[in-house]
């Protein structure tokens, strides 16, 4: 038996691929403030990046809103739609929206191996279609699949993006594909997906230091990392 052969390479975007400067983190805070809940901190909304977005809005409403009561599907949704409308307009207008350094030369790697790449965010499909288009990503040359938190039943750290991406794209074997990701829920999704990796990358919302207890199988400080750790498994899909 030879080493296992990945097909497949799912990466997050924001604070993986696509260069974030706490601008998730400051949207999501900047949403809850104008609604009524000027506490958040930028931590505690550093600390939930990954996750869908509701479930985080909820999440921090526990902490925030001293009555129960008045947590209710329509204050999470006002203060998503708030979030997602700051969203769309920051992605479409921002200057400084541009990919990690490395990722594109990465994908162009892992497409050479054999590897085929994917996106899944903890965004939903608008802002997703936003970043995009944005970055020039939308024309199918460095990407072949994509998922949004919306369009599956659970978002991360559930495993659904990436049966949907798999299911998508024809691959069976999760232990044929990796996952890369800056957040805890990220490597939590990997794992709970069964994937042969799932790679914890610093530079965006966790340090090292914050993605070692989740057991992630590797830490890169690059995507570029990536290629040398991979070489392996493709040559063992290039041998017939």
């Amino acid at each position: 038996m030879g080493m296992p052969t990945i097909k497949l390479a799912v990466f997050d975007m924001a604070g993986t691929t696509i260069h974030d400067e706490s601008y998730v983190a400051k949207a999501f805070q900047g949403a809850m403030r104008r609604n009524g809940y000027p506490g958040v901190t930028l931590q505690e909304a550093t600390d939930r990046m990954g996750y869908p977005k509701p479930l985080a809005i909820r999440e921090l409403l526990e902490i925030h809103e001293p009555s129960p009561d008045a947590i209710t599907p329509w204050l999470v949704d006002r203060i998503h739609t708030d979030f997602v409308d700051g969203m769309v307009n920051f992605y479409a207008n921002e200057p400084g929206i541009r990919p990690v350094a490395d990722a594109e030369a990465v994908f162009d790697a892992l497409h050479s191996m054999g590897i085929k790449v994917a996106l899944d965010t903890g965004f939903s499909r608008d802002i997703t279609d936003v970043i995009l288009a944005r970055v020039g990503w939308t024309d199918g040359r460095f990407l072949d699949a994509t998922a949004a938190s919306d369009e599956v039943e659970r978002g991360r750290p559930y495993p659904d993006m990436i049966r949907k991406i798999m299911a998508d794209l024809g691959i069976d074997d999760p232990a044929s594909v990796i996952k890369i990701g800056d957040t805890e829920v990220d490597v939590n999704e990997g794992h709970n997906a069964g994937c042969l990796m799932s790679i914890g990358v610093t530079g965006g919302a966790f340090t090292r230091e914050q993605l070692l207890p989740h057991r992630p199988t590797h830490v890169l400080d690059s995507l570029s990392e990536l290629i040398p750790l991979l070489k392996p498994h493709a040559l063992a899909g290039q041998v017939s």
